[in-house]
């Protein structure tokens, strides 16, 4: 990726619905030329997509739990947290933590819920609930 290609990339991640004509004004290149190297970055994999990124409801709560396990094999707890529909996020991370799990819940008692079902899983050790207060930076939208 060059400097024009990282220009846009960094354009639609704040506006996925940005038109051909407005990123080529932004990034001074033709149009034509714009769509040339978005097809390009589809193609190799950079762009995954475009979404609609939804507000979150009044009252939901996030947080994050760290997971550790006797035998770390992650992609089996994978594929088990993955069932629980509010995961939101599921890492295998480096450190002392196995493994981090965002959950997005609309209230306590199924945050509560959704820890008990995690404290149930093979081999745990150890889990913290981490509960996210407020939101500094985001730059996923």
């Amino acid at each position: 990726m060059d400097r024009y290609d990282e220009k846009m990339v960094a354009l639609l991640q704040q506006d996925g619905r940005l038109s051909i004509s407005k990123l080529a004004e932004a990034v001074a290149l033709s149009r034509s030329a714009v769509s040339e190297r978005l097809k390009r970055l589809e193609e190799r994999g950079i762009i995954l997509g475009y979404r609609a990124v939804l507000a979150e409801p009044e009252g939901q709560i996030s947080a994050f739990f760290e997971l550790c396990f006797r035998t770390p094999r992650c992609e089996q707890y994978g594929a088990l947290i993955g069932q629980i529909p509010e995961v939101r996020l599921c890492y295998s991370i480096s450190g002392d933590t196995d493994m981090l799990v965002q959950v997005r819940v609309a209230g306590m008692a199924r945050l509560e819920a959704i820890r008990q079902q995690l404290e149930a899983l093979p081999q745990l050790t150890m889990i913290k609930t981490h509960t996210i207060l407020s939101e500094l930076v985001d730059r996923t939208r």
